[in-house]
């Protein structure tokens, strides 16, 4: 678990794996996110229920794939995780990761610590490339990105409809560990 305060006064905010007690705050932080700028009319039936995301947390367990929430005076006001970049082998050594921060608690650096964490758990497991998707429009988290040293490898145009218009989506991706500048070890625990 990992602990962060900017102020003597304030407690932490922690970093810790999720429990199945966080889902139902979990989904209430990603149902906001992903309504955001969608009219009320477009159908949600795919958003996931509880024991949907109860079920990928024992998935992402099982594959050693982080799942860490961010709590502030003990209520969750974050979480993060990753997911294997592509299911095929040749990409065993890459994920992609998302990060959802409560609404009221964004502009915090909550975002800074999920992904400090899901970069140190993933380097540590062995992974080579992390990749993530982020909204053109949000400069926040682009900003957070390129200071975690991920670059913009591509542009996804007009894959998205907010806010009564089109929107783009930026691919970045950061090496961990030795990246591609080496082969992994003939003894790795992604060859099984």
């Amino acid at each position: 678990m990992s602990e962060v305060s900017d102020s003597a006064i304030e407690p932490p905010v922690l970093i810790c794996p999720s429990r199945d007690s966080d889902v139902e705050a979990m989904l209430a932080i990603y149902r906001r996110h992903i309504r955001r700028g969608i009219e009320d009319s477009v159908d949600d039936s795919g958003t996931p229920e509880p024991d949907d995301l109860r079920d990928r947390r024992k998935n992402f367990r099982q594959h050693r794939l982080p799942h860490v929430v961010a709590t502030f005076r003990g209520e969750v006001v974050g979480y993060a995780y990753v997911v294997l970049f592509r299911k095929r082998p040749a990409y065993r050594f890459a994920v992609k990761h998302s990060i959802y921060v409560h609404h009221e608690h964004q502009a915090r650096g909550i975002g800074r610590l999920l992904l400090r964490d899901l970069i140190d758990a993933c380097a540590a497991a062995g992974f080579r490339q992390m990749i993530g998707y982020i909204d053109a429009d949000n400069a926040a988290s682009l900003a957070l990105h390129e200071r975690f040293g991920f670059v913009r490898v591509g542009v996804l145009p007009g894959v998205a409809y907010r806010y009564g218009r089109w929107a783009d989506t930026v691919m970045v991706q950061r090496s961990l560990g030795l990246g591609a500048t080496e082969p992994p070890a003939p003894t790795s625990i992604f060859s099984r």
